[in-house]
């Protein structure tokens, strides 16, 4: 149970449903409700396909690039520290300015910015690797980890499709709140993955 509320808790704050849900309304506010939440059930589809996919291919591809699961931790950690920074400081992140403009000009942000770097952003895909190689040989856990990712992703469909609402709930200053608070989180988390790492890295070089 421990094991479990722990993976909620990383998926939850890298995926950050209300910051998506925010993110969501503020591009698409000329769009009717009803497109909208297909849209939103389109791009967690698509985002959740991209998620397992590389929750099982992403390893197999590491070891063709001849790298070690303790060093990715390690800069999968450091790259969840630098998000979680930037979550603390409420800096931009995740879509560049260039790639807001083009989103603002898009009828359809289902596929991009939306699914991805949105949902399936890079910290989203790390964090799936992180997750799965830490059960490495145990099933059970495993399937564990997928199923906490499949419920985070139905709470990301339910702000999507309450996007409006929560976005006007919360207003700039909410969410401004809100991603602080899972910013530290997330610094704790990431932290904990480098450790990790660097411990695992010991380990293997002690033998």
């Amino acid at each position: 149970m421990k094991t479990l509320f722990y993976n909620f808790v990383t998926f939850f704050v890298v995926i950050d449903p209300v910051g998506c849900a925010a993110v969501f309304a503020a591009m698409t506010p000329s769009i009717a409700a009803a497109q909208r939440n297909v849209m939103a059930r389109k791009a967690t589809l698509l985002a959740g396909l991209i998620l397992f996919v590389f929750a099982f291919l992403g390893e197999g591809l590491l070891s063709a690039l001849g790298i070690g699961l303790a060093a990715f931790r390690i800069a999968g950690g450091l790259m969840l520290l630098l998000l979680a920074i930037e979550m603390v400081f409420a800096r931009p992140r995740r879509v560049t300015r260039d790639e807001d403009q083009e989103a603002e000009h898009r009828q359809d942000i289902t596929v991009f910015p939306l699914a991805f770097p949105l949902i399936a952003g890079p910290g989203a895909m790390t964090t799936v690797v992180l997750l799965i190689g830490r059960q490495a040989g145990q099933p059970t856990q495993v399937i564990g980890v997928l199923a906490v990712l499949a419920l985070v992703l139905a709470l990301v469909l339910i702000c999507l499709m309450a996007a409006g609402k929560v976005y006007r709930v919360l207003g700039v200053t909410g969410s401004n709140v809100i991603s602080r608070i899972l910013g530290i989180i997330l610094a704790a988390l990431a932290v904990q993955f480098i450790i990790d790492g660097i411990v695992e890295a010991l380990h293997g070089a002690g033998h």
